[in-house]
């Protein structure tokens, strides 16, 4: 938990008790519209970033770990249930939910997984009306997006 490197992006969950850093640029950045990838987060499709493992350290809290399949380990933040990872045991890779960076804007997305699962209404999002939220209203009880 005390790698000296600069990390390159940090991340973590939604109250604070999980947090992670990378070590290099992530790369391979997807969306995941499996039915799995679904349901793990409670959305219309997954979006992930890695690195790998030697490139990645978990820096406050353990993430609980689901393993939604023979190959696959997905971590979770135990206290607010913020999806953060996703490991397939065969392959020498962590992924992160991009989600769960502190700046998500550093990520540009380069392809999409399992179209055929593809909620029709994901398609059509620029058509669909777009209302603003003034978030100075809400009184966010929400880990700031750094240390």
């Amino acid at each position: 938990m005390s790698d000296r490197r600069p990390s390159i992006m940090t991340g973590g969950c939604q109250c604070g008790a999980v947090r992670y850093a990378l070590y290099a640029q992530p790369t391979g950045a997807n969306i995941c519209h499996c039915r799995m990838c679904q349901k793990a987060f409670g959305n219309l499709f997954a979006a992930f970033t890695g690195v790998q493992p030697k490139d990645f350290a978990w820096t406050r809290g353990e993430p609980g770990i689901f393993n939604s399949s023979d190959d696959v380990e997905r971590g979770f933040c135990r206290d607010c249930g913020t999806p953060l990872s996703f490991r397939n045991t065969k392959w020498n890779r962590i992924c992160i939910s991009i989600g769960s960076l502190d700046d998500p804007s550093q990520i540009r997305i380069e392809k999409q997984f399992s179209i055929d699962r593809r909620v029709p209404d994901f398609e059509v999002l620029h058509t669909i009306p777009v209302v603003d939220t003034d978030e100075e209203e809400i009184q966010s009880r929400q880990h700031p997006d750094h240390d």
